[in-house]
């Protein structure tokens, strides 16, 4: 399925030191820079709303306007406040819609609670979150999904297993890359038995102890 295209409107500025930087930040707009193709970066700001939405819209593609031109780009990088969340700085890359990209993907896995070896006390562990793969930008989703409901206890999914869409090629391994597992239920484990012991020691330490001030007596 093809992505739909997200429009920023940006603002080119001069590069600045972080002063002028965190004044920009405090009126509304963040700043960043704009890579790639045959052009020379240019750094730019965008309101942090319009910013916002975009970055969170379905599509990898962006279509930034400055006005004049309007370029297809796609995220490159962004920094994020390390305790409110928000965007600080963000880098896109200049992108030729009819040349396929290197991207990553996330990977959802659905149906977990339905599968029958989760309803006999399996633990399902997903293995990969995110996937590598190639294909043109604007054919580039937003996540992909694999269905888990029909796992049993001790299966494996590997990537070879997970169906993408037309257009889209896995980049990493597909037999060897373990993308779920679904263990039997869990047992007592070595440290709950050295746990018990370790009680039962100390219990009878303690009576000898017992014993010992006793005879003292």
């Amino acid at each position: 399925m093809a992505s739909q295209t997200t429009k920023l409107s940006i603002t080119l500025r001069e590069p600045e030191g972080s002063r002028a930087t965190r004044r920009l930040r405090r009126s509304g707009r963040i700043p960043g820079v704009l890579y790639g193709g045959d052009a020379a970066p240019l750094a730019f700001s965008a309101d942090a709303r319009e910013l916002r939405h975009a970055l969170a819209a379905s599509g990898a593609v962006l279509e930034v306007t400055d006005g004049e031109t309007a370029t297809p780009v796609v995220l490159k990088s962004a920094q994020y406040h390390p305790v409110r969340g928000e965007t600080m700085h963000v880098d896109l890359l200049r992108v030729n819609l009819d040349v396929a990209i290197h991207a990553v993907v996330a990977l959802e896995l659905t149906g977990g609670d339905e599968a029958p070896g989760v309803k006999e006390g399996g633990v399902l562990e997903q293995i990969t979150r995110e996937l590598n793969i190639e294909a043109l930008p604007a054919e580039i989703p937003e996540s992909i999904s694999h269905d888990v409901s029909a796992m049993q206890i001790n299966d494996t999914v590997t990537l070879a297993d997970i169906t993408v869409p037309g257009g889209i090629v896995l980049l990493d391994d597909l037999e060897e890359t373990t993308v779920a597992t679904l263990t039997p239920p869990r047992l007592a484990t070595d440290e709950d038995e050295i746990e018990e012991e370790t009680e039962l020691v100390g219990e009878a330490s303690s009576a000898d102890a017992g014993g010992d001030a006793a005879s003292d007596a």
